[in-house]
């Protein structure tokens, strides 16, 4: 890579992005786009799924594939009245972990929660981007080890 060249140049980033909690995850994808477009890498496909819970799956399907080098997942896990909220996130992050490792690609966890409210959601929003730098940063560093 030459060294003026953006630092995502020659990376394509898909994103898992989660409708539950619409309001908050649609501005985290739209937050993410921005910042693939910032580094200078190349969106790869978005793939909207119903939950957090459900994003494992297409990411698994978009790991697979040759023209993705990294997944996004984004989504917002807001505390209910039980603690359904602590079995989705960890259960969602695990498997992403896992999938990564499996797969060799990156994945950002750009899922906030559990334990958040709505308020503290929004906040968050950021860590869309958080996610994105991260992958790109992953996948140029894996690239100079192999």
């Amino acid at each position: 890579m030459a060294r003026n060249a953006p630092a995502g140049q020659g990376i394509r980033v898909a994103i898992v992005v989660s409708e539950f909690n619409f309001d908050v995850s649609m501005q985290m994808l739209e937050r993410a786009k921005e910042e693939v477009d910032f580094l200078g890498a190349a969106l790869g496909p978005v793939v909207k799924t119903p939950g957090v819970y459900d994003i494992a799956l297409a990411t698994r399907a978009l790991l697979d594939r040759t023209d993705v080098d990294a997944v996004v997942a984004l989504g917002a896990v807001i505390e209910g009245e039980t603690h359904h909220d602590e079995v989705v996130m960890q259960q969602a992050a695990r498997k992403l972990l896992d999938l990564s490792v499996e797969r060799a690609k990156p994945v950002g966890l750009g899922i906030s929660g559990p334990g958040e409210t709505r308020l503290q959601a929004q906040d968050r929003i950021e860590n869309a981007a958080h996610a994105v730098r991260a992958v790109v940063k992953m996948v140029r560093r894996l690239r100079e080890i192999a």
